[in-house]
């Protein structure tokens, strides 16, 4: 069992506090009523009332409040593994996070644009295995083949340029690490999806491209941004603009999408280059792209999700209000008359 919200355990550290402020209570209930009468002549007139059953409902006031702050913690159960089998292909996202990427001539950013088709790509899948590289100067494995959509969606969202310190367009090192990130063993297709500007890019992305055909690997390359071109602007935690990329002469750089070089990428392996202004008809290619590649069937073992017991804790703690509803400070009456 794991715990969500850890934090609100550490209410349960009043408990001493609320135990002495209880007994203090009692102490200071002693010395006023001894302030009136003496203990003889209190006990007559307190006759019916209970010190055990204060006690008791101290008790189930304690145990309720222990049982709404664990449910607020949100106790989480159920962590089974279970092997799958299905039917898919491998596809590896190769996604350029070099400066330019933040170029704003796609709303709202080259980079946020490729990480948005790689997500809606992901959607689309049925038992495929899918995995990503992030690459700029260098080439950096973010996340091997997995079918762990949820996962792969979660690395998408934290890719920006200071993952890699390294600046450039390693398109050739990027190819280089997708093929050996594919098991050449599995008969299944193998595609790579590259997903970048094309600027500032190494002079052998097209002969690594040719290098991994007799890999059976398929290149699909899409473009993001626009030939005219646009600054690349560097925004602050608030998203307010700071400043601008400047060359050695301090001039303004426009960056330009170069997209000669990911369609020589592409043709290299018999395959396309699209245009990544156009979200939908990346997307809609990729997935008549990937129903027509052969699929074989692929055994994994997969983790099941925890499941939330809030609930329980809940539903002990309303158990214990109402039953402190219905336990009254004083003595039974039948008990007190038989005793007279």
């Amino acid at each position: 069992m794991i715990v969500e919200e850890k934090n609100y355990l550490y209410l349960l550290l009043l408990f001493p506090i609320l135990v002495v402020l209880f007994w203090y209570m009692k102490k200071w209930q002693q010395k006023a009523t001894a302030m009136y009468a003496d203990k003889s002549l209190f006990a007559l007139l307190s006759h019916s009332k209970s010190n055990t059953k204060e006690i008791v409902k101290l008790v189930l006031f304690l145990l309720t409040i222990t049982f709404l702050i664990v449910a607020l913690a949100n106790p989480k159960s159920g962590l089974k593994t279970e092997k799958i089998k299905s039917k898919g292909i491998d596809i590896i996202f190769a996604i350029d996070v070099s400066k330019s990427m933040l170029a704003e001539d796609v709303a709202p950013n080259r980079l946020e644009r490729a990480k948005l088709i790689a997500s809606q790509i992901i959607s689309k899948l049925q038992g495929d295995r899918v995995g990503i590289i992030a690459y700029s100067g260098s080439a950096f494995p973010v996340l091997p083949i997995t079918t762990d959509y949820a996962v792969a969606k979660m690395f998408l969202k934290n890719l920006d340029p200071s993952i890699i310190s390294e600046q450039g367009t390693s398109i050739d090192q990027a190819i280089e690490m997708a093929s050996e990130s594919f098991n050449k063993k599995s008969k299944s297709s193998k595609v790579l999806i590259i997903l970048s500007d094309g600027e500032d890019h190494s002079d052998n992305a097209e002969s690594a491209a040719k290098a991994v055909v007799g890999n059976e690997i398929k290149i699909i390359t899409v473009g993001l941004g626009t030939e005219k071109g646009a600054p690349i602007p560097f925004r602050d935690e608030n998203g307010e603009v700071v400043s601008l990329q400047r060359d050695k002469d301090n001039n303004v750089v426009v960056s330009k999408r170069n997209s000669e070089v990911l369609k020589a990428i592409a043709q290299a392996t018999q395959e396309n280059y699209l245009d990544g202004n156009n979200t939908k008809q990346v997307v809609d290619y990729v997935e008549q792209k990937v129903g027509s590649y052969q699929k074989t069937e692929n055994t994994m073992v997969q983790i099941s999700r925890f499941e939330s017991q809030f609930q329980w804790f809940l539903g002990f703690a309303i158990f214990l209000v109402l039953l402190d509803f219905f336990i009254h400070t004083t003595k039974n009456k039948n008990l007190y008359h038989a005793k007279q």
